[in-house]
């Protein structure tokens, strides 16, 4: 039972990202307004649009241009890194498990070429995939199957015809066998049925026609859930892919021309202020004689992030955070574990801490990548103001920012404790006060 709620949870979760992300922008209009005379962007030269202030500048092209559809293949042969004794040999094969594949069904769509958007964001790409995974050992892993969105864009081109782009993608995977005591005690790697999905990865896209398109790279991959749930070790792969790419509506002259045609307005820099409110649920181990086990239940985790950033370009951010924490598992003890071994309650062994051990205020350096509909972040902070323990660490943060509104986001994030000790996911809503940023697109391609 308690499965399946966390397993609608997950698909609830995701299924409000994508739907939300098809919002953005939605209420953005080809006339803007300066000092109430309106602007008609359409009876504007591109040369002329680039005198307009930027924080009204629309790019008007996009309105006739289309937006490019594409469906995708992909194999992906992989390798397993045992990172748990589970994977190197302590398992019903008694072998290591070193090999991955999977398949996958992508669809995306692309900015429509010729645009400055398209030029600004380096033929940006989205889209929501299917991937279908097979680690060799169905008997205690099964065939789990992963629902993600990702979002892909040019890095550098080589050719007009080859480019070497990036892709990510963040989702969720079911169908796990997880870890039982009693059915299935070898996989300490994977404690529930439902995991997030983390991938990230480089490779050279090849325009073969004015249809299809050759990928060729790598991808890693990280399976988790957050500790949500015990235990926690988790999957990682890095895999070699190759795909196929149909292209249903694209102009390939359009999509060869040279992006040095078109003009780009200056950016602003400015300094922009995001507040964040996020809260979760998390699992927790105790240190006991022999090892470590996992306390009763489930904890709340709730905070907060204020961070004032950089703008320095349409595609990068830095500044600092202020990141204020309540973690209601920090500094769990253990009273008397032998006494739960006797038969005792769990709550006679284990102990729960007054409230300033579960409180810390930290400050993290970030940055953060900004595409269109999504930003991703990554942060290393400290605690500055804490209760020992536990909470006097080192932490790191990996973010995803998803536009609902010019200025408001919902965000997903993983804290992760001395780069290897999963903390608890950050799920929240934010508000981006001083957003001067140029709008370059319109809406969502229906």
């Amino acid at each position: 039972m308690k499965g399946t709620i966390q397993k609608w949870k997950f698909m609830i979760l995701l299924g409000t990202l994508l739907f939300l992300s098809n919002m953005t922008f939605a209420e953005d209009k080809i006339n803007h307004y300066t000092e109430g005379i309106p602007i008609d962007t359409t009876e504007v030269s591109i040369s002329d649009k680039t005198n307009i202030p930027d924080r009204l500048y629309v790019d008007s092209l996009s309105l006739k241009r289309h937006f490019i559809h594409r469906i995708g293949i992909e194999a992906r042969p992989g390798y397993i890194f045992p990172t748990s004794s589970f994977l190197r040999g302590e398992n019903d094969m008694r072998k290591i498990m070193r090999s991955a594949c999977s398949a996958h069904l992508k669809y995306s769509f692309r900015l429509p070429p010729g645009t400055v958007a398209d030029r600004v964001y380096g033929s940006s790409y989205q889209g929501i995939g299917l991937g279908y995974f097979d680690f060799g050992n169905r008997r205690e892993m099964g065939t789990p199957v992963a629902l993600y969105a990702f979002q892909g864009a040019r890095i550098a081109g080589i050719t007009p015809r080859l480019s070497l782009n990036y892709e990510w993608g963040f989702g969720a995977s079911f169908g796990w066998k997880p870890y039982d005591y009693l059915s299935n005690p070898n996989n300490t790697v994977m404690g529930s049925k439902v995991n997030a999905y983390l991938s990230a990865g480089i490779h050279l896209n090849w325009i073969l026609s004015p249809r299809f398109d050759l990928n060729i790279g790598a991808t890693a991959v990280h399976f988790s859930n957050g500790n949500t749930r015990y235990p926690n070790t988790g999957l990682n792969t890095i895999d070699f892919k190759i795909g196929v790419a149909y292209n249903f509506n694209r102009d390939i002259d359009k999509t060869l021309q040279p992006l040095q045609q078109i003009p780009v307005p200056a950016f602003p820099r400015h300094v922009s202020y995001d507040l964040m409110l996020f809260g979760s649920w998390r699992r927790k181990a105790v240190d006991v004689p022999g090892g470590q086990v996992p306390a009763p239940g489930k904890y709340g985790v709730a905070g907060f992030c204020f961070a004032p950033m950089y703008n320095f370009g349409y595609k990068f951010r830095a500044g600092v955070s202020l990141d204020g924490v309540y973690d209601a598992s920090a500094n769990i003890y253990t009273k008397d574990y032998a006494t739960q071994l006797d038969g005792a309650s769990e709550e006679e062994a284990f102990g729960t801490p007054p409230l300033r051990k579960q409180l810390s205020l930290g400050v993290s350096a970030r940055g953060e990548w900004v595409m269109p509909y999504f930003t991703v972040g990554i942060g290393f902070g400290a605690n500055i103001l804490h209760g020992g323990g536990d909470l006097q660490s080192f932490y790191q943060i990996l973010a995803l920012k998803i536009d609902m509104t010019r200025d408001t986001f919902l965000h997903v994030g993983y804290n992760l404790k001395d780069f290897h000790e999963p903390n608890y996911l950050m799920l929240g809503i934010g508000y981006r006060f001083n957003n001067r940023r140029p709008r370059l697109h319109i809406g969502f391609p229906l």
